[in-house]
């Protein structure tokens, strides 16, 4: 079965919540951890992971905190679980050519490589952009509710 490790989803967690902040703001790890519910620390370790991949930026100080080194429009949802977990391959054979014996003769490599296709092309086209859209009409939705 795939799953994303506990690594993975925490940095999605992150990475999203930096998302719906204004260009530029920047943001602490604790009120990143508390809003999305993971230890702090934990958080701070994989931030430190995502800084050096490229896609956030950590400032010291009084004023300091994380922000996106890339506007959300150009973070994919693969581009992060790709950061934490590596390339992502919905059965060994896909792993590369010849890594498994029966490629060439197995009709079901062809149906777990166009599952794969499909399944990364779809996270490729999941931007933080379009998912922090998504959570402000969530939130507002749930809010309205509640005052109704």
């Amino acid at each position: 079965m795939f799953r994303l490790s506990k690594a993975a989803e925490y940095a999605i967690r992150g990475v999203l919540h930096l998302s719906l902040k204004a260009e530029g703001e920047t943001c602490g790890i604790d009120e990143i951890a508390k809003a999305q519910d993971v230890p702090p620390a934990y958080l701070a370790k994989l931030f430190q992971s995502l800084a050096k991949k490229g896609f956030v930026k950590s400032f010291r100080g009084v004023e300091g905190g994380f922000i996106l080194e890339k506007k959300p429009k150009d973070i994919s949802l693969l581009d992060i679980i790709e950061a934490m977990e590596g390339h992502i391959y919905l059965n060994d054979c896909l792993i590369r050519d010849g890594y498994c014996p029966r490629d060439e003769t197995c009709p079901v490599h062809d149906v777990w490589h166009e599952a794969q296709r499909r399944f990364v092309d779809y996270l490729k086209g999941c931007t933080f952009e379009d998912m922090a859209k998504a959570s402000k009409i969530k939130v507002r939705r749930i809010k309205e509710k509640l005052s109704a």
